[in-house]
């Protein structure tokens, strides 16, 4: 190569070669992860990785399958409201990724000794788990949760009706010297029920209730068949719980038989009571101390005023228990019926929600007892 005079400088020379050296390429630790050593460079981005992974944080959350439209299961794939937002954060937020995985509920909160965190975010095997209730009693003592990204989801007494239609328990009742089955390691728990009161009297339930947990690998489906068997005389569960069961198919992680009577076998005596909880259905529920919630808090919040946030609210038809933002309109937040208290119902049970004085609307000759 003949150079001319003016660039036989050495350091003229050195110019020019930097000028020429192609810009280097800057990576995030999202991008490089799971790449393979497919070109002389990996080492270069796996250093990148490193560096950059020092910027980002890693959470695991866990959620299992058995709680539509919160946390399931489509075509073999998670999902659920708590998954996309999970999701959503990720792509929203540079610095945090959200890995969901699927384990039992168990593995995250668990019915024993009356209610403690499961084994798995107790020894840090999970960061925590997604889409639980912040409830008053154990709950708040024993965990720690996520800001919400929900309302709270209202509880309800749910009972059998008989062959007229009447329930086994009405809303007036009092429930002294009765049976009331709590759904073992889910909201509403069974040291909450103190806090509800009857929402046609809205007074305080008699003292003289005998509260029984249902436990096993799907509690609510054993609650249901307690019920069935006559071991109870109504369930403390969630009051959208059972019309999310009866919109069942064959890949279901629960009994759909055993729920799909609802509003001509069973139905709700009470709904609405939402004083069991401190706050709504949280992101994460975690160890105290573990800085999950206030890692999670600053994307959360970003997350929660997006157009993405809207759209997986309206994606599974909640766009009323989610905090509304710029995006929803006025008649997206109008309430379902399991959102009413129970004065606030009217007719008989057949839409799954009776109302106080249901016994004088399936027989009006009742009225005059």
């Amino acid at each position: 190569m003949n150079l001319s005079p003016s660039i036989r400088n050495p350091a003229v020379l050195a110019l020019m070669l930097l000028h020429a050296a192609p810009a280097p390429t800057l990576v995030s630790a999202k991008s490089l992860r799971g790449q393979t050593p497919s070109s002389s460079s990996f080492q270069g981005q796996q250093q990148a990785l490193s560096e950059a992974d020092d910027d980002v944080t890693y959470i695991t959350l866990g959620q299992d399958v058995d709680f539509p439209p919160f946390a399931f299961q489509k075509d073999g794939e998670l999902t659920g409201v708590g998954k996309d937002i999970a999701d959503g954060m990720s792509n929203l937020c540079p610095n945090l990724e959200i890995k969901v995985v699927q384990v039992d509920w168990e593995d995250c909160w668990t019915a024993a000794d009356g209610g403690k965190l499961g084994q798995k975010v107790a020894n840090g095997t999970l960061d925590g788990c997604m889409t639980y209730t912040h409830a008053r009693g154990r709950r708040d003592e024993l965990a720690e949760f996520s800001d919400a990204i929900l309302k709270p989801n209202p509880a309800g007494l749910l009972t059998l009706l008989d062959e007229d239609g009447h329930p086994k328990v009405d809303g007036m009742d009092d429930l002294d010297g009765r049976t009331i089955i709590d759904v073992g390691g889910w909201a509403p728990t069974k040291d909450t029920f103190k806090y509800v009161y009857n929402k046609c009297t809205f007074e305080k339930y008699s003292e003289n209730v005998n509260l029984v947990v249902a436990t096993g690998d799907s509690p609510n489906d054993v609650a249901m068949e307690m019920l069935r068997r006559g071991e109870g005389d109504a369930i403390f569960i969630y009051a959208n719980q059972a019309e999310n069961f009866a919109d069942c198919d064959e890949n279901s992680a629960w009994n759909c038989s055993l729920w799909e009577d609802f509003g001509s076998g069973f139905a709700y005596v009470q709904s609405g009571q939402t004083s069991y909880t401190v706050n709504g259905t949280t992101l994460a529920l975690s160890r105290p101390g573990s800085g999950i919630r206030e890692k999670l808090r600053p994307c959360l919040q970003e997350f929660m005023q997006t157009k993405d946030y809207y759209e997986i609210c309206k994606k599974y038809e909640i766009t009323n228990q989610c905090f509304p933002n710029k995006y929803f309109s006025e008649d997206s937040v109008s309430r379902n019926p399991y959102q009413l208290e129970t004065h606030e119902h009217t007719g008989d049970c057949s839409d799954g929600f009776c109302s106080c004085d249901v016994r004088a609307q399936v027989n009006p000759l009742l009225a005059e007892e």
